[in-house]
This record gives C-alpha cells, sequence and structure tokens, in this order.
C-alpha cells in the first residue's frame, strides 16, 4: 500500500490533470483511423470544445497543452480564449502512428489485413503496426513528456488536449491497469477526465466525463 499519498492526500494539494480528448474531426472522416493524419475539426468538434472550455471557465489552469495535430491544437486554443495563456503543442503528444492503416476504417483494415489486425488483439501493449507504433511505443513517448509537466507544475492544475488512443494509456498507466484492457476505457469526442498526482500515486476522478461525456448523451 503507497501509504505516503494516502495519509498525506487530506493535506497535500495535488497536481490535477485535465485531460481532453480533441472534438470531432471533419465531416466525411469520424470512421477512420487517423492516427498522425492532421485532420481539423468539424463544426461541431469545435461547438464541443467551446462547450468544454465553458464548463472549465472558472478553474485555474496553470498552463495548456496540446498535441501539435491540428485537431488538438485548436481545441487548446478555444480553451485559452479569455485566459492569460498560451497553448502549447508537444509532438510528444500525438496518436498513436497507425503506420499502413491510416486513413483506412476497421472494415478497411480487418479486408486488408486480418492476419495483422488479429495479431494486434492478441498483444495489444507489443503489437507494432507495420509502418506504425505499438501501444508500448506510444507510453514510452508520452509518458516521459507528460512526467515533466506534472513535476513543472507541482500543487497546480494545468490541461491537456488530445487523442483517444493516447489518453487511454495515461489513464491506464494512472489506474495501473494493463493496455491489454485499453479498449475498456471509452474516450467520446470532447470528453473530460481528471487525474490527481500525488507524490507516490495516482487517484482518478473522472472518466469520459465533462458535458461531451457519456452522461451528458442523448438517447
Amino acid at each position: 500500500m503507497r501509504l505516503q499519498a494516502l495519509r498525506a492526500k487530506g493535506s497535500l494539494v495535488p497536481t490535477r490533470l485535465y485531460l481532453l480528448r480533441h472534438g470531432q474531426v471533419a465531416d466525411g472522416h469520424t470512421h477512420l483511423y487517423h492516427g498522425n493524419n492532421d485532420i481539423e475539426l468539424s463544426p461541431q468538434g469545435i461547438k464541443q470544445l467551446e462547450q468544454a472550455a465553458a464548463q472549465l471557465r472558472d478553474v485555474d489552469l496553470a498552463g495548456v497543452y496540446a498535441s501539435d495535430l491540428t485537431r488538438a491544437a485548436q481545441g487548446a486554443a478555444i480553451i485559452c480564449r479569455g485566459r492569460n495563456l498560451e497553448p502549447r503543442t508537444l509532438p510528444e503528444f500525438r496518436e498513436i502512428h497507425f503506420g499502413l492503416w491510416e486513413g483506412l476504417s476497421f472494415q478497411e483494415i480487418a479486408e486488408l489485413y486480418p492476419d495483422d489486425l488479429q495479431a494486434r488483439f492478441k498483444d495489444l501493449p507489443n503489437f507494432r503496426i507495420p509502418g506504425g507504433e505499438s501501444l508500448m511505443d506510444l507510453k514510452d513517448r508520452a509518458l516521459p513528456a507528460l512526467q515533466g509537466l506534472i513535476e513543472q507544475h507541482q500543487e497546480q492544475a494545468f490541461l491537456l488536449v488530445a487523442h483517444a488512443g493516447l489518453n487511454r494509456v495515461i489513464l491506464s498507466e494512472a489506474l495501473g491497469l494493463s493496455l491489454q484492457n485499453l479498449f475498456r476505457l471509452d474516450q467520446n469526442y470532447g470528453c473530460l477526465n481528471i487525474i490527481d498526482y500525488f507524490p507516490d500515486m495516482a487517484v482518478v476522478r473522472l472518466i469520459n466525463g465533462g458535458v461531451n461525456g457519456v452522461a451528458c448523451q442523448r438517447k
């Protein structure tokens, strides 16, 4: 048991991460595996991030960060409106690189690369997509950059706009989940996750929530 953090939680101020997924991507592209393809937000995606920004209006943020892909950078710029902050983009927070699969739908991948797809689901953490990355590659690329921001913003709150795959990796690490169970974590367009980082443990406060999260979906 990590007693230091458990004893200190009542007195220590955690470092809080507001982790957003970017909004809906440009019309006609929502069902494709984009990965590192640079796709803009759709009008609906812009609206989703504006709603998220309104929800977080009164939150004091020490920094706002994003992947350097347009769909995430646009979201960070929206969050910064009305704040004395400029968003900072970092390539380490890009989505997983889907290699030969980028720009394809799941059905197309299943038809063109059935053996590779089956191999990936058998070993999600370590299977490297041809021409692309594995989840472990993504983890090794992104988590050191995240740790740097946590250390930079000790006892402060900061926000990161990123991608579904990367967000799941960050949440899995905080929860101590195997990456083999990655798809048990859902991430709606524009959803909000909240993680508090104490000296030797993380506490996940919210997953796939906020105004664009599962609780606010219309049936």
